[in-house]
């Protein structure tokens, strides 16, 4: 039912750490991998974890950012739902069933993980700088403010979506930028966006946190560059792929619109190990 993405730039300290919990989930979800250019180890654990416990990884030559990474994964996704997963342990993946949980009672289709929203059985949690809470508030009532919403938490890592949205979205932001450029698509287009509460491990940046407080006010720029944007330039379709990916050792057709030439651009030489 799930496919999980794991974009990964010099994570090798918690890689294999998020690769065991993923796998450990009676969920069974479809594992992708895909190394954002790293130069420490970190793209000789994807190929180990390929080879011995069958999950698909794809290797970026060159550091692209987050959004490009997670495009470039969305074109081996084979499940009906797709989650974004960290590498570095901030989200436990143990709390991919919440998220579920909304979509098999059928009352949403996207649901987002809020880190600011309690639940009595969870502890409260905490922002490793005052700076990153205060900058996730301002984007979120921006959000709402634009798009007329109730969200309590954009900026969280934790999106659930359907694949097949998810690939006729034309997708364009290769950074951190992706997070606000696919809620403001999907607002957009009128779907309800689902929160529920979730547990939350942040990181500092001596530990490797690679968020910025500039990327906040680059967040804006997005949402507001969505909302301004024709309704009919927001998705497209995906253009037909002149060959097949190799995933896993087979083939399938290139799906995603980002990916679209996945054999020949800097994003997409990406390939699949």
């Amino acid at each position: 039912m799930l496919s999980v993405i794991i974009p990964a730039f010099n994570e090798e300290k918690t890689l294999a750490q998020v690769l065991d919990r993923v796998l450990a989930l009676p969920l069974r979800p479809q594992v992708i991998c895909v190394s954002d250019g790293s130069t420490d180890a970190t793209n000789q654990i994807i190929r180990r974890y390929q080879r011995e416990r069958g999950i698909i990884g794809v290797i970026c030559p060159v550091n692209r950012g987050k959004g490009a990474a997670i495009q470039a994964g969305l074109a081996y996704a084979t499940q009906p739902y797709t989650i974004i997963q960290d590498a570095d342990l901030e989200y436990s993946p143990e709390q991919f069933e919440v998220l579920l949980e909304p979509v098999r009672k059928g009352r949403a289709s996207i649901v987002y993980g809020s880190r600011n929203l309690r639940h009595p059985a969870m502890r409260r949690n905490n922002f490793a700088y005052f700076r990153f809470w205060l900058g996730g508030k301002i984007v979120t009532l921006v959000c709402n403010y634009l798009f007329f919403c109730h969200l309590t938490d954009e900026a969280t890592c934790y999106k659930l979506f359907p694949t097949d949205l998810l690939r006729r979205m034309n997708l364009t932001c290769r950074g951190f930028d992706f997070c606000p450029e696919v809620t403001a698509k999907a607002l957009r287009l009128g779907y309800r966006i689902h929160e529920v509460p979730i547990e939350y491990n942040p990181r500092t940046l001596h530990e490797g946190k690679k968020i910025r407080a500039w990327h906040g006010i680059q967040a804006i720029l997005v949402l507001l560059k969505y909302r301004l944007m024709p309704y009919q330039m927001l998705f497209s379709r995906c253009a037909p792929c002149p060959g097949t990916v190799p995933v896993a050792g087979q083939s399938m057709p290139c799906a995603s619109v980002g990916a679209t030439n996945c054999r020949s651009g800097e994003l997409d030489r990406a390939v699949a190990v």
